[in-house]
């Protein structure tokens, strides 16, 4: 079966084509249910499965989206506090994926998500759970297997599957809570540093030999790194011989300095992981709005626009871009300022006309390389 691939570090379609994924991430119809506008969500979907052809993918297709991008929704504790990840990490609640089923069926361009382990930076509650049968890991292999088989074995026949998404910005750093992997527990910073590479490498060594045993065709997306706050070369050799593409968010400032870091940063990391294509895995900007007056950033949706593109426009030129997957679909309570749908059902016109427009042209360029 044809899948998207990577040939001579491009990202390609089911049919050797070039392929640019434009991703909406966080697309979840929760965001329409509050008592505030569940009357509009009845009125105008009534069902999950009227919600997702005639909104969310009705959306992604007039936005020139090409990729349903993470499904999951943050719904709850303390966003404000975790904005940077680099505080206190918090009880961050988030949404239930789309299933298999619903992503098979949206039609499509989609990724699926694999969660290895609950090490996030921003959980409150990290389980860094052994992987060295030397440190108590025996299950590790098992809880990785189950994993692959529950999810890998839906969606391994599916021609719109992009790949597997592992963890949302995993600890590799260390921690703000002190927990960590058992192998590197009461390690000097430097010596954690020589071991990380090992412990690594299991890690993505036993879940995509997992993957692999029910999936083998499919990409693998790896985790979904935090680039504001760094990765450690060592996880970034580790991750080499069995990830397929790097994959980043990377949350950049309105300027042009912080747009050619990001360019700057993404080739360097690329290039210590043997020269892989790169999705920036979530991206996003923010305004004042009426459900969230206090969101400071950028000071309107016409402005917003403007940065979309001018973010994208750092990185769309560069023959190892695969990918633009922004954040996020409809407002919510959460304090979450960069919807791009109003907390009612609207479209904010000044940014989805921009966006539209920049996805237009990038994937016009793409094309002809």
């Amino acid at each position: 079966m044809a899948t998207f691939a990577v040939r001579d570090g491009r990202l390609v379609d089911p049919d050797g084509e070039p392929f640019l994924s434009l991703a909406l991430n966080h697309v979840d119809e929760t965001n329409l249910k509050f008592p505030y506008n569940l009357d509009i969500w009845r009125e105008r979907y009534g069902s999950r499965e009227r919600w997702i052809a005639d909104g969310a993918v009705a959306d992604l297709r007039n936005w020139s989206f090409n990729t349903l991008g993470w499904t999951q929704e943050y719904v709850a504790g303390g966003w404000g506090e975790a904005l940077d990840w680099f505080g206190d990490p918090i009880d961050l609640k988030h949404s239930t994926p789309w299933s298999a089923a619903e992503l098979r069926g949206a039609g499509i361009p989609y990724v699926a998500q694999v969660p290895v382990q609950e090490i996030e930076d921003w959980n409150n509650y990290p389980a860094f759970r052994p992987m060295d049968p030397a440190h108590g890991g025996d299950d590790f292999a098992v809880w990785c297997d189950y994993l692959a088989r529950s999810i890998a074995a839906e969606h391994a026949d599916s021609p719109d599957l992009l790949g597997y998404f592992l963890v949302d910005i995993p600890a590799w750093l260390p921690h703000a809570s002190g927990a960590d992997f058992a192998e590197l527990r009461g390690l000097d910073p430097a010596e954690r540093e020589r071991q990380l590479y090992d412990v690594a490498s299991r890690y993505y060594e036993t879940i995509v030999t997992a993957i692999r045993r029910y999936d083998p065709d499919h990409l693998i997306l790896g985790d979904r790194f935090n680039g504001n706050k760094g990765i450690p070369e060592p996880v970034l050799r580790a991750m080499e011989p069995f990830v397929d593409v790097l994959s980043v968010q990377y949350f950049t400032e309105p300027t042009e300095e912080s747009r050619t870091q990001l360019r700057a940063d993404l080739a360097r990391w690329r290039e210590q992981c043997g020269g892989k294509p790169v999705i920036v895995a979530d991206v996003g900007n923010w305004t004042p709005t009426e459900l969230n007056p206090h969101r400071e950033g950028l000071p309107d949706h016409a402005a917003r626009g403007v940065d979309y593109g001018a973010a994208l426009d750092a990185v769309r030129n560069e023959p190892w871009f695969a990918g633009w997957h922004w954040c996020g679909y409809v407002e919510n309570t959460g304090g979450r300022g960069w919807g791009v749908k109003d907390p009612w059902d609207e479209p904010y016109r000044d940014l989805t006309d921009a966006i539209t427009e920049h996805n237009r042209r990038a994937l016009a360029q793409h094309g002809k390389d």
